[in-house]
């Protein structure tokens, strides 16, 4: 993350992202089937398997990380091996960024469920632990009650946020705001709905 100057003079938060070389691997239609959509390949230095390699043969690619995107209707002049680059975003577009959050691990009430700490004095002992967790009738624990377990690593989808910037040569897009996941990662960004 960075900041930038926006154009009322005012210092934004802004996540730079970098837009991989993403191939078209191959184009789904409603004639043969019965939807429309891309699959886009993120080019990759491991090892294909042999399935994924005859798949991406046709787009000269050797993609290990494949993503299937539904669109309303079909560029004209789009094929199999075209890249999308940064510039396919402007400038004040309202995207949704997925990605895989960051993992922290088998975390308590207090840290996963912002819950209150205990009295620490006259006697009390749950400092850090959850209390009460349910009635005496129906004598069992509901479903979805707010209990210590794994917190982060699942997949998160932040919505409306701005592009802030595009750099072509760069291959650079950024974002208003925070995105999901550690640095690295890989993340989709598509049109807001």
């Amino acid at each position: 993350m960075t900041s930038a100057i926006n154009d009322q003079g005012a210092a934004i938060a802004v996540t730079l992202l970098w837009a991989a070389s993403n191939a078209v691997t191959q184009i789904k239609t409603d004639e043969r089937d019965g939807y429309t959509a891309i699959q886009v390949g993120l080019e990759s230095n491991r090892k294909a398997r042999k399935a994924q390699a005859g798949h991406t043969k046709e787009a000269k690619i050797t993609s290990m990380l494949m993503r299937e995107f539904r669109i309303a209707k079909l560029p004209e002049d789009l094929k199999v091996g075209d890249h999308l680059s940064a510039d396919f975003f402007n400038v004040g577009d309202k995207v949704d960024v997925t990605g895989v959050s960051k993992g922290k691990g088998f975390a308590g009430v207090i840290k996963r469920h912002n819950f209150q700490r205990g009295r620490k004095t006259h006697g009390g002992r749950s400092y850090r632990r959850p209390g009460s967790i349910g009635s005496m009738y129906p004598q069992r624990i509901f479903p979805g009650k707010k209990m210590a377990g794994q917190m982060g690593h699942v997949r998160v989808t932040t919505k409306r946020l701005t592009v802030a910037l595009v750099d072509p040569e760069l291959r650079v897009i950024g974002i208003a705001g925070a995105v999901p996941g550690p640095k690295k990662g890989v993340v989709l960004v598509r049109e807001a709905k």
